[in-house]
């Protein structure tokens, strides 16, 4: 039996000796037991040996020594489904480097030493092992002898002499005996979880929502599920994501559940309570990474109920729902079902009264997944954007290949009931005919339609055709209109003519800016939703009308939906129009305008056609091409002449102007930077030029594209309008730059473009930090002294923080966003994708430069996580305008030469929103269409497209210093962002 000479739990041991034949044995026998050679170091040999060159290998190694050969134990790991050791990360109990192990190791150092004389020193040690059969084999196999002293200890001597005791205990006081390593790790590790209550299995921002205060309904903590169902959607994971997030940050348990409906009917495993980390890296996930399926049970009564069971026992009252109408018609079912489920599982014995009485109601919400955009209520759907965007990249490459061979393509797109996807692929791509099931052409008459267009087509020039097909679409008659067909139809006229389906592609990838902020919202907002609702408020669907978040309620969405299908059937057409988004009657109507009607048939009277001049202005961003083309085939469709101002301002002065014809803007829609020239020159270099040939061109109407320059160049001719004129004739600025910072507007050109593709490079920059595990990007982006695009990049990708001008950067921010990163890697376990980015704006802060910020990062991070800087510059303008930024140029450019023909009297009545002054009895800054309000702003303004006095921008909205508009549109994305990020959470809790 062990004395008190025994020396128990050894963690390190160096044993000596001059004699080279018991060294070699005393490294065999250990060997022979299992432990493991981590260094080998010789003075005298290469043979097996290295080190004695190596500076960083002599680390730790005695002077006298020869050789030395260091030995350690293997620590008791889990091992892997394929029997290999899982990684410490991996395993359950890891809470970083320096949490509690299984076992400790021991490591033998054998010395050979060149000093003579040694004088033996022999010890006895005591080594614990959970196999004690295996240790008797292993000495069994290398013929040592050893001497057993009862049934869980046994002795052996190693060549040293020392005397080594084996035993399946882990002491002499314990009577607990282990006799396999899986029995020992199971309860060791339940033991080490008890005591820190599974700490280690949660991220520091889970530690913190463990301390926040609950939200409470009736008595009850809150529980929400979140499900996704019926046809997959890009976006649908970051609103899984924000549902998820925001649910935890309101106090309230939040549950995924898997497999849509089917999950939600069986339950078990398919119902699972969601941490702040479980989400982590869902905003650059495509398609829905808790699943969809289609579930026959759900609808039958049979199924529902099992659902009502599942979701009663888990404690679960609140479904928010992310799918198309058909989803969210059954969740509005399942609600006004629930009372009399609850009651009939009471009366057949499944749940008793007490259980399900704090279950008495059930609170749904909606959020609308789908690419079609087929849903009243709402302008947009989710994953409608990124479908469409898919769509335009095809387009644009079946466009090269068509035009290489001189070929036509039929496009056959989603949209079995809705044509949205093919009206802006058209509009996108420079289409030229699509077919969509609300505005079907006459069954008499199509045929021959679409060969004159086509024809004329080619006949200006072009050579390509291309033709967009609804895979809904009809006749008046309602005849199925096929993509055979329509190749026929192009095969007759001679055309080499091929068809393309893009199918489920549409589906597939990542989603776009737009998609990711509109489901981030839209998750946040049903959240809210839940915790605000009554037992009689209705089933709301969460929507985006007229670029804001709405409810609305989802009865109504569903019916106005199906009633397009039903004005449809009913050959209804104009009301199936109607019942389409606020834009899609104009879109159509714009598409038509640039394509159908450029053979003339729908040009003004000559006394009434105009001279249009369109000029760019600043930095080149994507749209300035596209919206070019939109006003010169606008005006060709109405008999007006378009003069092209090449170079700016600068060309202007010096009489740089040349007409646009219907061939010259072939192909714009799809190019960016800016085919006639852009520089930041302004017309106050020489007004007398400017005012020149303004008048020797006749010139009445003048649209300028561009950023803050535009804005300025605008206002600079607004005010030398008494000394010249000229400058009077109505002056239109189209806001296209990638800053967003034109006074007036919510969205420029370019900027949807600019986001989509910070979306790529901030995606490669995370997935690059996700993969070295602890690394924190600092992305700089631009946006001159506005925060929108920076705002907006982190809200989309996810960014632990973001530095903007409005927010100035202090250096105790920087030190709580240290904090923050210091929080979330503390429980990194290797695996997860904990990479992180950080984005600031260009101009944030004159002293905190990208550089310092990471600097400062580095230098704090004791080795816990690196940092690197990323700056995109110039890559953010894009290469070619997104889709979202070509129809946003047809929009703006055709409604922009809508006021020209109204202020100059070309038609009665253009529909044009003015932003109208709120001072008492002033009307200073009210459009009038007299020469007082001449110059005006076009853009995008909470509800509607608004024309605004540039006089009035100027006076109250511009800060034209920091070049940028007042009013920050983007307050709520900053607020969403920081929730989302767990940056508000962790400052909340710090405050107690």
């Amino acid at each position: 039996m062990p004395d008190v000479e025994n020396i128990q739990r050894l963690s390190y041991v160096s044993f000596i000796t001059s004699d080279h034949d018991k060294f070699m044995q005393s490294y065999q026998f250990y060997s022979n037991l299992g432990f493991r050679l981590t260094k080998n170091f010789s003075r005298v040999t290469t043979d097996g040996a290295s080190g004695a060159n190596k500076p960083q290998m002599q680390l730790g190694v005695s002077k006298d020594s020869l050789r030395e050969i260091w030995l350690e134990s293997y620590p008791l790991q889990e091992v892997d489904e394929n029997g290999n050791l899982r990684p410490w990360q991996e395993m359950n109990i890891y809470s970083g480097d320096h949490g509690e192990r299984l076992t400790d190791t021991t490591v033998i150092k054998i010395r050979l030493s060149n000093e003579e004389h040694l004088k033996p020193t022999v010890k006895k040690f005591v080594f614990f092992t959970t196999d004690l059969k295996k240790a008797e084999k292993l000495l069994n196999d290398a013929k040592v002898e050893f001497e057993k002293d009862s049934d869980h200890i046994f002795h052996v001597k190693d060549p040293f002499g020392n005397h080594l005791q084996f035993s399946n205990t882990k002491n002499i006081l314990d009577s607990k005996q282990y006799h396999s390593p899986e029995e020992y790790i199971k309860e060791t590790e339940a033991a080490i979880l008890k005591r820190t209550h599974k700490k280690q299995l949660k991220s520091e921002i889970d530690l913190v929502i463990d301390q926040e205060k609950p939200f409470v309904d009736d008595g009850k903590k809150k529980k929400i599920a979140v499900m996704t169902s019926g046809g997959d959607a890009p976006g649908m994971n970051p609103a899984v994501r924000a549902v998820v997030r925001a649910g935890i940050f309101y106090g309230c348990d939040v549950y995924a559940v898997y497999e849509g409906y089917s999950g939600l009917v069986k339950g078990g495993s398919l119902l699972k309570q969601m941490d702040w980390s479980d989400v982590r890296s869902y905003l650059s996930l495509g398609g829905t990474a808790i699943g969809t399926a289609r579930c026959k049970e759900f609808r039958e009564r049979e199924g529902r109920l099992q659902a009502a069971y599942n979701m009663v026992v888990n404690g679960i009252d609140a479904l928010v729902v992310i799918g198309g109408d058909g989803s969210l018609t059954g969740a509005d079912l399942f609600r006004s079902e629930w009372p009399s489920l609850t009651e009939e599982l009471v009366k057949t014995g499944k749940l008793t009264s007490e259980q399900v009485k704090p279950y008495q109601h059930l609170t749904i919400v909606g959020l609308v997944g789908s690419i079609d955009n087929d849903m009243s209520g709402t302008d947009v759907t989710i994953g409608a954007y990124s479908a469409l965007s898919r769509i335009t990249e095809m387009v644009d490459y079946i466009d090269a290949t068509a035009s290489s061979h001189s070929r036509a393509f039929v496009v056959e797109v989603m949209g079995r009931h809705c044509g949205w996807l093919a009206l802006l692929a058209g509009m996108a791509t420079g289409a030229d005919y699509i077919f969509v099931p609300e505005r079907p052409p006459k069954a008499s008459e199509w045929k021959r339609e679409l060969e004159e267009i086509c024809a004329r087509h080619r006949e200006y020039g072009r050579r390509k055709t291309t033709v967009i097909v609804s895979e809904g679409a009809i006749d008046d008659e309602l005849n199925p209109i096929t993509s055979e067909q329509v190749k026929q139809v192009l095969v007759d006229i001679g055309l080499d003519t091929r068809i393309t389906i893009l199918g489920h592609v549409q589906r597939g990838g990542t989603a776009v800016a737009s998609d990711r902020r509109l489901a981030t919202l839209q998750g946040v907002e049903a959240v809210r939703a839940v915790l605000e609702m009554t037992p009689d408020t209705p089933s709301p669907m969460i929507g985006i009308s007229r670029h804001k978040i709405v409810r609305t309620p989802l009865v109504d969405a569903v019916k106005h939906t199906k009633a397009v299908a039903t004005a449809i059937e009913n050959k209804d057409f104009d009301k199936a129009m109607s019942l389409r988004d606020a834009n899609f009657a104009e879109s159509y109507k714009y598409f038509e305008s640039i394509t159908t009607f450029d053979d003339g048939s729908r040009q003004l009277p000559e006394d009434r056609r105009l001279n249009i001049a369109v000029v760019h202005v600043g930095a080149a961003s994507a749209g300035l091409n596209a919206a070019t083309r939109a006003i010169a085939l606008q005006s060709i469709s109405r008999g007006h002449t378009l003069y092209a101002v090449t170079n700016g301002f600068s060309g202007l002065v010096k009489g740089q102007l040349r007409k646009l014809n219907w061939l010259d803007v072939e192909g714009w829609h799809s190019r960016g930077g800016s085919e006639i020239g852009t520089n930041r020159s302004l017309p106050s270099q020489n007004f007398g030029e400017v005012a020149f040939y303004l008048q020797k061109y006749n010139i009445q109407g003048l649209l300028i594209v561009g950023g803050f320059e535009a804005f300025t160049s605008l206002h600079e001719l607004h005010d030398q309008r008494e000394k010249y004129p000229i400058f009077k004739i109505p002056m239109v600025v189209i806001p296209a730059t990638v800053s967003n910072n034109v006074p007036g507007t919510e969205y420029s050109l370019g900027s949807d473009t600019c986001l989509n593709e910070l979306v790529t490079y901030c995606d490669a920059v995370q997935q690059s930090a996700s993969s070295s595990r602890r690394r924190v990007f600092v992305v700089e982006v631009q946006g001159g002294h506005s925060g929108f695009v920076a705002s907006y990049c982190g809200l989309i990708t996810g960014a632990l923080a973001t530095y903007t001008p409005e927010a100035q950067i202090s250096l105790k921010e920087i030190q709580r966003d240290l904090d923050l990163l210091f929080k979330v890697f503390q429980s990194d376990r290797g695996e997860d994708h904990n990479g992180k980015l950080i984005v600031r704006n260009e101009q944030a802060s004159s002293v905190y430069t990208t550089e310092l910020i990471a600097d400062i990062l580095k230098e704090n991070a004791k080795n816990r996580f690196e940092t690197r800087t990323a700056v995109p510059g110039h890559v953010q303008q894009g290469y070619t305008p997104s889709a979202a930024d070509r129809v946003y140029a047809v929009q703006f450019s055709l409604k922009a030469i809508e006021f020209i023909e109204q202020y100059n009297r070309c038609v009665d009545n253009a529909n044009i929103v003015m932003e109208e002054d709120e001072n008492d009895g002033d009307n200073d800054y009210d459009i009038d269409f007299s020469p007082k309000h001449s110059q005006v702003v076009i853009g995008i303004q909470g509800a509607a497209l608004h024309f605004t006095s540039v006089k009035k921008l100027y006076d109250f909205e511009a800060d034209i210093k920091l070049r940028k508009g007042k009013t920050v549109h983007w307050k709520n994305i900053i607020e969403v962002e920081d929730m989302l990020s767990g940056k508000t959470l962790l400052r909340r809790n710090a405050r107690g």
